[in-house]
């Protein structure tokens, strides 16, 4: 059995509650890991603007993937690499979106772009990633330098539809999935979570075998697929747990730092 040596985490419906919290036990998870001097890093559909305030809490010293891993950004917010979808691509999708009628985000690397500020997630999203965005009437101008597109939706069976609907149209030209059933992201082609777990472990030259990753949706089975240990959280859909080797608590009931035990303990046998 292979000592895990690097721990690679999702954010939302993961690391934090459902009210966007990190909890004192997960902190205190995350810290027992850097004391077992084991690598603990995130990534996440969200903006690198969104993820700074973890960084401080959790002591992060790795580089985290913000954008579902398609670009890396040191923890003082850096960029390391960083991609862009393709123009073509990303005018194909907004069509896509507005003939499945959900609502248009366009993030570049430090802005948040909408042209409805009145829709139904964007207080939500406001508050998820401590950010505002920046209100457009055309997103023609910013197509060239989109880092992710969001296509935001309560109708989550018509986003799944979308989803399969967008993965066909841009084929390897983009990265099409949702990260909540009322998100589908729209991300540069060939990176995703999975790429990210294996950036981090070349970079701290450890197989992949060694790294446990931990996650809930769609978009975190590219990183299950790579690592030696996946984690679901219990609040995941049942075709995410299937795909991990171990299921935890949801993360109403600190799932997460579970996991995070178990890690630990796992390694003092190993």
């Amino acid at each position: 059995m292979t000592k895990i040596s690097l721990v690679v985490s999702d954010v939302d419906g993961t690391l934090l509650t459902k009210d966007k919290t990190l909890t004192d036990r997960a902190r205190s998870a995350v810290q027992r890991l850097h004391q077992a001097r084991i690598g603990f890093t995130i990534t996440s559909s969200r903006p690198a603007i969104g993820m700074r305030f973890l960084i401080e809490p959790l002591a992060l010293w790795l580089p985290v993937g913000p954008f579902n891993g398609s670009s890396i950004v040191d923890p003082e917010m850096t960029p390391v690499e960083q991609h862009l979808i393709p123009a073509a691509a990303a005018e194909r999708s907004l069509q896509i979106l507005r003939d499945f009628g959900a609502d248009i985000w366009l993030f570049t690397t430090d802005k948040w772009l909408i042209d409805k500020p009145d829709g139904q997630y964007v207080a939500h999203e406001q508050h998820t990633i401590r950010s505002d965005p920046t209100i457009v009437t055309d997103f023609s101008p910013y197509l060239a330098s989109a880092c992710k597109i969001v296509g935001a939706s309560a109708d989550a069976a018509g986003l799944e539809a979308c989803e399969k609907a967008m993965q066909k149209a841009l084929g390897s030209e983009a990265m099409a999935v949702r990260s909540q059933t009322y998100y589908l992201d729209i991300t540069p082609p060939g990176f995703d979570k999975g790429t990210f777990v294996q950036a981090m472990a070349k970079r701290l030259g450890i197989s992949t075998d060694a790294v446990a990753t931990i996650g809930d949706m769609q978009n975190d089975l590219a990183m299950f697929r790579v690592s030696g240990v996946s984690i679901a959280m219990g609040n995941a859909a049942d075709n995410v747990k299937d795909q991990a080797t171990h299921v935890t608590a949801t993360n109403e009931h600190d799932g997460f730092a579970e996991a995070m035990e178990m890690i630990l303990k796992r390694n003092e046998v190993a």
